[in-house]
């Protein structure tokens, strides 16, 4: 059980397009105004571990990736596209992606390839393993997504940490631009790894 708990927290805490919105919410000082987006997110892994758990491996396995990927990276590109061109308007000191809403967690969770590699080889492998099934697996997959609830609020936490102590629009307007473009790299080697290289390249 306890390699359940590791691998969740290993792929759901590291940086991804989810945390990085989460961090510049938190920069903007929009934590509390964004709760909503967490528990899209959390909704969108509860809504992930139960379809591929009851779906089984038989069903749905990773093949399914690359067409999910596309998706989600063009989803990635464009609010990457909103948050550089937020950052360079004059007058603007928060991004207009600091006031994100249930269904904007709840979709790009659910574009995001990384919540979907998240799941899959705890329901298609480590699940069967432990003979987690029905009633049981249903439970450890609400805890999960609470679990997964604490990553975008975390990196939420951590981004108005740091806004607290610097004040100046310049820095703020900087590091918007900074977080597009690390934003449109996630994505771009995300299409990358799982579309061209598992996709098109086999082709």
């Amino acid at each position: 059980m306890l390699e359940i708990w590791l691998y969740a927290f290993s792929i759901m805490y590291s940086p991804g397009p989810v945390n990085l919105l989460s961090f510049n919410t938190g920069l903007n000082n929009k934590t509390n105004k964004n709760t909503g987006f967490f528990m899209g997110v959390s909704f969108a892994m509860l809504i992930l571990f139960f379809s591929l758990s009851f779906l089984s491996h038989s069903v749905v396995h990773e093949t399914i990736i690359p067409y999910i990927s596309i998706l989600g990276c063009t989803y990635m590109l464009f609010l990457s596209w909103k948050l550089f061109t937020s950052g360079r308007e004059p007058d603007n000191t928060s991004s207009a992606l600091s006031d994100l809403t249930f269904r904007d967690g709840l979709m790009l969770q659910l574009l995001n390839p990384k919540g979907f590699i998240a799941c899959l080889p705890i329901v298609t492998i480590q699940f069967p393993a432990l003979n987690i099934v029905g009633l049981k697996a249903l439970v450890i997959s609400i805890a999960l997504s609470v679990f997964a609830f604490g990553a975008p609020l975390s990196y939420s936490l951590t981004g108005r940490l740091i806004g607290q102590r610097v004040k100046r629009s310049v820095f703020f307007k900087k590091f918007q631009l900074f977080m597009a473009l690390l934003l449109a790299y996630v994505a771009m080697k995300i299409a990358y790894t799982h579309i061209y290289i598992d996709l098109f390249k086999h082709l």
